[in-house]
């Protein structure tokens, strides 16, 4: 069975990516996110299928640094203990790193450019465009920064 492993920061990003929820039965999934308060409940509702990440934010640039740091190091060896033939991702930080880890060891990688862009593009899209697989807008417009892009309509 393929296996695909879903990633995304927290907040609208994980919102977004949860959208999805109905390809989770299909595959053999995990889903991979940054642990906050407001997101405990999924560890129940997905027991098995996944793992936490370090939340952090660049408001906090000093604490910022190790997270990060911490985050590629255990995204690394998520990678290795997953396997995915797929990574699906809707941003941000969290999943930059995963993204580019994946690729290396020759995973497909699928990004979703946040439904919040309209007109600009992320940090996290910049990044990952290059190397993307395939790479989806939310927002037709969004191809005039994106020429490659499928326009694959809303997630909501």
């Amino acid at each position: 069975m393929t296996k695909i492993l879903f990633i995304s920061s927290t907040g609208g990003h994980l919102s977004e990516m949860m959208r999805l929820k109905g390809l989770f039965s299909h595959y053999d999934y995990h889903i991979v996110t940054e642990k906050t308060k407001s997101n405990l409940s999924l560890k129940s509702d997905y027991k098995g299928h996944i793992s936490f990440l370090i939340y952090g934010t660049k408001d906090h640039l000093f604490s910022y640094i190790f997270k990060l740091a911490y985050n590629c190091f255990k995204s690394f060896f998520l990678y290795l203990r997953i396997h995915p033939d797929y990574v699906i991702t809707t941003g941000a930080h969290t999943a930059g790193p995963m993204c580019l880890i994946a690729k290396i060891f020759g995973s497909k990688i699928i990004y979703i450019e946040t439904f919040a862009n309209i007109d600009t593009k992320t940090i996290t899209g910049k990044m990952l465009y290059p190397v993307s697989d395939l790479f989806i807008v939310q927002w037709s417009k969004m191809k005039k920064h994106y020429p490659k892009a499928i326009d694959g309509g809303w997630i909501y």
